[in-house]
């Protein structure tokens, strides 16, 4: 027991030894296991020095850190043309410009009036990369980009993009092409800003003149609202400032105006209301004459017959 003691610890004193002569942080660290297989296994010094010579056990140096990050990169196998990867470079700038316009356009949501340009600027640009065109050698920018993974990230990411633009509704407020607004859609923003020109005339003081001189431009404009729900040439920009407007004209300044349907729905209210009892008047009467026509003639025969029981007596 004794000789294995000696030898093991001689071979800690030769290592300390070479720590303090090379210097370099390799060794520290392989004192330091040293110390750690000294508890865990005293009597099997052998296995020590294997464990020591193992890479497990060494610290890595810069060079091999550096040969690690220039794994990222295939420089001989190219994954990715020069031409697509400029369109997935493109695409990227585009996505966040139409990202960061919509964001800012949340609220109040302006999201098609104010974003229509970068949106369709970001379908041009996807357009194509998911075209089947061939760039270099059999393979097309859809096939690298698009199908290369099982994420699919950036079919992903436009496709988050374009279902928001379609619950949006904003395709009934921009022509095709992405070029402008539609006339319509122009045509009611002009009223809107008139209704609310004329609610800055108004506003302090009191409402009262507010709700008489700004009921027709607001009449008018919930009409042009009513038709253009009415035809679906109406986005989400449309809506979002009708409801406002709506607010502030009942909520905000307590103004309301008699309806011209409203004398209409009162008659004929008053009509149906009536009408059971125009019914069952007139069922009345129609059975009371029936009564007095079938009553007079039976009267009259037994009025003959009398007479003629007075005459055989007589």
């Amino acid at each position: 027991m004794s000789i294995h003691k000696n030898c093991y610890f001689l071979l800690i004193l030769v290592l300390n030894i070479y720590a303090l002569v090379s210097g370099d942080g390799v060794n520290v660290t392989a004192s330091d296991s040293v110390d750690t297989l000294t508890q865990s296994s005293p009597y099997s010094p052998a296995a020590a020095v294997v464990l020591l010579n193992s890479p497990v056990f060494r610290k890595p140096d810069v060079d091999s850190i550096f040969s690690l990050n220039l794994l990222s990169s295939f420089p001989e196998d190219e994954e990715i043309s020069v031409y697509c990867s400029d369109l997935l470079h493109i695409f990227g700038q585009r996505y966040v410009t139409y990202v960061n316009c919509s964001v800012n356009s949340a609220r109040p949501v302006k999201v098609c009036q104010n974003c229509y340009s970068s949106y369709g600027s970001l379908t041009e640009i996807y357009l194509k990369i998911s075209s089947d065109q061939v760039v270099t050698g059999n393979e097309s920018c859809r096939d690298s980009i698009l199908r290369n993974d099982r994420l699919m990230l950036v079919y992903l990411l436009y496709n988050n993009l374009e279902d928001i633009w379609g619950k949006s509704d904003c395709a009934y407020c921009v022509t095709k092409g992405f070029h402008s607004l539609t006339n319509d859609t122009l045509y009611f923003i002009s009223s809107v800003n008139q209704t609310l020109t004329c609610f800055e005339k108004y506003k302090e003081g009191n409402h009262t003149e507010l709700c008489k001189s700004c009921k027709k431009p607001y009449r008018d404009l919930n009409e042009l609202y009513s038709r253009m729900e009415t035809n679906k040439t109406m986005c989400i920009d449309i809506e979002d400032v009708m409801n406002v407007t709506r607010k502030l004209w009942s909520k905000e300044y307590n103004c309301s105006f008699p309806r011209e349907e409203t004398v209409p729905v009162i008659a004929v209210s008053s009509f149906m209301l009536f009408l059971p009892i125009i019914f069952y008047l007139s069922s009345f009467l129609h059975s009371e004459q029936k009564k007095r026509k079938l009553i007079h003639p039976k009267r009259a025969r037994s009025y003959n017959t009398l007479m003629n029981i007075q005459d055989k007596l007589s």
